[in-house]
């Protein structure tokens, strides 16, 4: 049947395929540890209590019709304020954008500053950006990172591909790594970036800078979170931020995301969201204003959150570390940020037991998932070649117990490989 041609060139998401793969093998009896999607498991990673409490009551109170266009405006006025006790921003409510979760917010963006044919530049790995570009038609510029560099692009990779851009789309804590920009690197792009849009002739439309920073309030260690506008303010006017309260608060089904930036962009990708629907529910905006102004609450619950899955993110990077000691071909960076373990396992070229060549991520993820009971995500589904033999790990769907007990499995599945 004849659909349209933006239809039938779209690529469908990498991710839910082995989703659907790994939902088999659970059909079948398998218990199968999945580190592949980007959320959480509720019952192990519930909600704040407060928050939920604070949506029962909204909906008691028929808190039920539909929300402005832009958000509800207490939603907004306490996201200006939680932007600026955490993070230092100073943003007004008609400069703050309330959708249905981050991923609107992003779209919304792409629409509103880029047109049929326009360059936009991203890093590989990164989350659908490619696919973006696809629905816009777009001239994807594609910059490959490297593991030296804990996969963060770098000025230098970056330069060469911005003359003429319409966006910039960069995001830390990175999706899927889990890695983040030092404060350095982030400087010299800024300065890359305020460099382009001196050139840019008046009227011209200049090089806006898209930042991902859903996952800014889960950060571990020493590991600091940087943004474009407080290194250089004077990108403000450019920089459109992409924020929300999936992430920090596993509230991926509460859907709830904030964008900010320029109030003339943010005034236009209202109108976008407004012609999608793609609001945040009510009753949940409202729960959510009052919760994030309750700073003592907001503290505790992102101090067990992070606690637990820096948890499992540290028994996952010990393990295989532990099995590169040992000899196997893998490795893993070390977790800074988000929910994710950036995991090398190197083992293209090998054959099964069943006298199958692993010839690319792809087949060793699907081995993994059929002899280990474990399951990742290739990098390759995030933009990179078949032949990059890294993957994400996922940790919010699993228990610390679940990943501990999985190393052995993958141990004993890597060494019946020849």
């Amino acid at each position: 049947m004849k659909v349209s041609a933006l239809a039938e060139n779209l690529h469908g998401s990498e991710i839910i395929k082995i989703a659907g793969e790994i939902n088999e093998l659970k059909r079948q009896g398998q218990n199968i540890a999945n580190l592949t999607i980007g959320d959480y498991d509720s019952n192990i990673y519930p909600i704040p209590a407060e928050l939920k409490q604070g949506i029962v009551d909204a909906y008691a109170d028929n808190q039920t019709n539909y929300p402005p266009a832009d958000g509800v405006l207490t939603l907004r006025e306490s996201v200006s304020v939680f932007l600026k006790n955490r993070l230092g921003l100073d943003y007004k409510p008609n400069q703050i954008l309330i959708s249905g979760g981050s991923r609107p917010l992003i779209y919304s963006t792409y629409l509103a500053v880029v047109d049929e044919g326009d360059k936009v530049v991203f890093p590989a790995p990164s989350w659908n950006n490619n696919h973006y570009c696809d629905l816009l038609k777009a001239e994807a510029i594609v910059v490959q990172t490297t593991a030296e560099n804990n996969f963060m692009p770098t000025a230098d990779e970056l330069r060469p591909h911005i003359k003429g851009a319409a966006l910039l789309a960069l995001c830390s804590p990175l999706n899927p790594t889990g890695t983040m920009f030092h404060k350095k690197d982030l400087e010299e792009i800024c300065d890359l970036v305020i460099a382009e849009n001196k050139t840019r002739a008046e009227g011209q439309k200049p090089l806006y800078f898209l930042y991902d920073q859903i996952y800014s309030q889960l950060t571990f260690g020493d590991n600091q979170h940087f943004d474009p506008v407080t290194l250089r303010p004077e990108l403000k006017d450019y920089v459109i931020f992409v924020d929300g309260a999936s992430k920090c608060f596993a509230a991926t089904g509460v859907r709830v995301g904030w964008g900010f930036g320029p109030e003339g962009v943010i005034s236009h990708m209202k109108a976008i969201v407004g012609h999608m629907g793609a609001w945040a529910p009510k009753a949940e905006q409202v729960a959510m204003a009052k919760y994030i102004l309750e700073n003592t609450q907001v503290n505790s619950y992102l101090h067990s959150l992070k606690s637990s899955i820096q948890a499992s993110l540290n028994a996952l990077h010990k393990g295989f570390q532990q099995l590169k000691a040992e000899g196997f071909h893998v490795d893993s960076i070390a977790p800074m940020g988000a929910i994710y373990l950036t995991v090398k396992i190197d083992y293209t070229g090998k054959t099964t037991p069943g006298c199958i060549v692993l010839e690319n991520s792809t087949d060793i993820n699907s081995y993994l998932i059929k002899e280990a009971k474990i399951a990742f995500v290739p990098f390759s589904s995030f933009g990179t070649d078949d032949d990059v033999n890294w993957f994400r790990a996922s940790v919010g769907a699993c228990t610390l117990q679940d990943i501990e007990q999985a190393i052995p499995r993958i141990k004993d599945a890597l060494a019946k490989l020849v």
